[in-house]
């Protein structure tokens, strides 16, 4: 009796403190032909996606207009992700082979090829820039070994790492959302410390190269872990099986890189997730294909915002804007607001 007591206390608490907020999914603009799984915000106004099609938006009010363009000579491409440094600089990545990462400092009037490379089997999946300079590229394994390749002055050079960890047969990784990769700044070593996860018939999350089995559902190609999200050493993992994507079992991962412990939900994500982002220190959001989710406690404990589908959300790098981006051209703003 006193185990259902507290359990009951704990779940009134959960929902009380969920309803000291109240959330609203608004579609700023759809109806284009293209599938958006690059999303970078820059702040409240300025706003990036990129997506299949050779297709690129960008507004610089908020959402309130967005302006398209499907780059040229890459028309039939497809751009998983973007990173966004203001209104003028942003980096989008091409996939597959031949592979391309290609750059713009005039608003996307031009468009400069940075990094390019045929190499058979080549499949660009995530992207990822800790600052204006810093930033890291990560591909399907080739000879059983991760792609990744890294840049210094802002994306105009890559460098190909070549000393990456030996995969499992079927362990690769998602071009789902841009965000199953990631860096963060280690004070101590002064250096930026690499975060990526890898899905498939084996799921990992690896720590400057060092590997941690993953407690999410893997064995098949569809399985897996999509994204990772990081708010200092708390760390989130979302994924699941993106052909049943109804199933909310095994789909959320929860690490803490200090005493490198694993632990799992009380209750999930409400299906397959492609992205998770840290709002702060507490409060999450998470996507897929039949939903959006919010936690405020860490990833424990999440609630349902929205039954409508996006591939991707991203939080603005200064600011609390928050946005979401999905098929047939979909961007929307996320409101959370206390009551």
């Amino acid at each position: 009796m006193k185990d259902l007591r507290n359990s009951f206390i704990c779940l009134l608490i959960f929902i009380m403190n969920n309803n000291t907020y109240s959330q609203g999914v608004n579609i700023l603009t759809s109806g284009t032909k293209t599938s958006i799984r690059g999303l970078s915000v820059v702040n409240k106004n300025i706003i990036w996606a990129s997506g299949s099609n050779g297709m690129v938006a960008r507004s610089v009010d908020g959402g309130k207009i967005f302006t398209w363009q499907q780059v040229a000579h890459f028309e039939k491409k497809d751009f998983r992700d973007i990173e966004a440094f203001d209104s003028n600089v942003a980096i989008i990545m091409c996939i597959a082979e031949p592979a391309f990462v290609l750059k713009t400092i005039n608003g996307g009037k031009d468009w400069n090829t940075v990094f390019t490379d045929s190499s058979k089997g080549m499949f660009l999946d995530a992207m990822y820039f800790a600052d204006t300079k810093n930033g890291i590229v990560i591909g399907d394994p080739l000879n059983n070994k991760p792609f990744i390749a890294s840049t210094d002055d802002g994306g105009d050079t890559w460098t190909q790492n070549y000393n990456t960890p030996t995969l499992f047969e079927g362990e690769a990784f998602f071009a789902s959302s841009g965000s199953n990769i990631a860096l963060k700044w280690n004070k101590q070593d002064k250096k930026n410390d690499s975060y990526f996860v890898s899905g498939g018939k084996k799921s990992n999350l690896y720590i400057n190269y060092k590997k941690y089995e993953l407690p999410i559902v893997q064995g098949f190609e569809s399985t897996g872990a999509n994204s990772i999200a990081i708010f200092k050493n708390n760390i989130i993992v979302v994924g699941g099986d993106f052909a049943k994507d109804s199933i909310a079992n095994n789909n959320c991962v929860l690490f803490n890189a200090k005493t490198k412990q694993f632990s799992v939900p009380k209750s999930s994500p409400f299906g397959y997730r492609s992205s998770v982002v840290f709002l702060d220190k507490n409060k999450a959001v998470s996507c897929g294909l039949n939903g959006v989710d919010i936690t405020y406690d860490k990833g424990f404990n999440w609630a349902s915002i929205s039954k409508e589908g996006f591939h991707i959300v991203a939080k603005a790098k200064k600011g609390k804007a928050i946005f979401l981006a999905g098929s047939r051209g979909r961007i929307a703003r996320l409101d959370i607001s206390k009551n």
